[in-house]
């Protein structure tokens, strides 16, 4: 689809605006234990009662389509739960988190997922349309976790098509972690939260169909990876808010590190970036 404004029925696609669905989930221990595994974390081994960490939740109340389903990129077909964009990339641009009380390893807990809005904008590039969805997750003492994620579409790649102005990155950090990032993981990540997308494992697809040079590092594993270094530096914490924002992707041939600085009593800034300085996510988290 070319990026010309009149490519994008904007009108048509509002009309998902309040759109829902709900799906029911237990927590079980495996999917936490794979991703400890995952992080390198030297966690005790999760158990029924444990609290599940922040963010880990969505290893859970995963959207399981059948193959007749998935479309060509290797997500679902476009014109159910989301909006049919006509825009062939896609990828998550960032979210909002309230953390309200833990949810625990055994429970049975329950989501709802509302289409918030949806917006056309132009970038350099072309067309964009943003899609916000809004998920309440409710455990048996209640509301858990109130959450907004971005979803981004864009054009397909243009020959030549002039990288975006790179952003730098804070300076200096009072932590990094340098993260080296490959097939293995990009694979373990898409196994834990069933993600099919082939931007994440399929190199032909990547680089010949979307216009990327090497395999997309999943943005959820970066916001992962960036509350982990907090949780690392301050373990007793317990996370109140998240927020964070893709700036540039990383691919798995980059080299990155996840970087972080305490700022007012109870926030840090955390930051993902690449050893040229550029800035690949950018993200604050409070906590108590």
């Amino acid at each position: 689809m070319s990026g010309s404004g009149g490519d994008i029925d904007i009108a048509h696609l509002a009309t998902w605006i309040g759109k829902s669905e709900a799906r029911q989930d237990v927590l079980h221990a495996f999917p936490a234990n794979a991703l400890a595994a995952t992080l390198d974390r030297d966690d005790p081994t999760y158990a029924e009662g444990v609290n599940l960490p922040p963010l880990w939740h969505w290893l859970h109340f995963l959207a399981i389509h059948p193959m007749a389903e998935v479309g060509p990129d290797g997500h679902a077909e476009k014109g159910g739960f989301l909006p049919p964009v006509p825009l062939p990339r896609r990828m998550w641009a960032g979210s909002r988190l309230s953390f309200l009380r833990p949810l625990q390893i055994g429970e049975a807990a329950h989501r709802t997922s509302t289409i918030k809005s949806v917006d056309h904008k132009s970038g350099r590039s072309g067309d964009l349309v943003f899609v916000t969805v809004r998920h309440e997750i409710t455990g048996p003492s209640g509301l858990a976790i109130e959450e907004e994620h971005d979803i981004v579409y864009r054009p397909a790649a243009a020959p030549g098509e002039p990288a975006p102005p790179a952003v730098p990155a804070p300076s200096p950090a009072e932590w990094e972690r340098p993260v080296h990032p490959n097939p293995v993981l990009l694979f373990r990540y898409s196994a834990l939260t069933f993600n099919s997308h082939r931007i994440h494992y399929d190199l032909d697809h990547v680089r010949d169909v979307e216009g990327y040079p090497g395999l997309i590092v999943h943005g959820p594993l970066i916001a992962t990876l960036l509350l982990d270094g907090l949780r690392r530096q301050k373990p007793e914490a317990v996370i109140r808010q998240f927020t964070f924002r893709a700036r540039a992707p990383i691919f798995h041939i980059d080299s990155f590190a996840v970087c972080g600085k305490f700022e007012d009593a109870g926030q840090a800034r955390l930051w993902a970036k690449k050893p040229d300085g550029t800035l690949c996510m950018d993200a604050t988290a409070d906590f108590v």
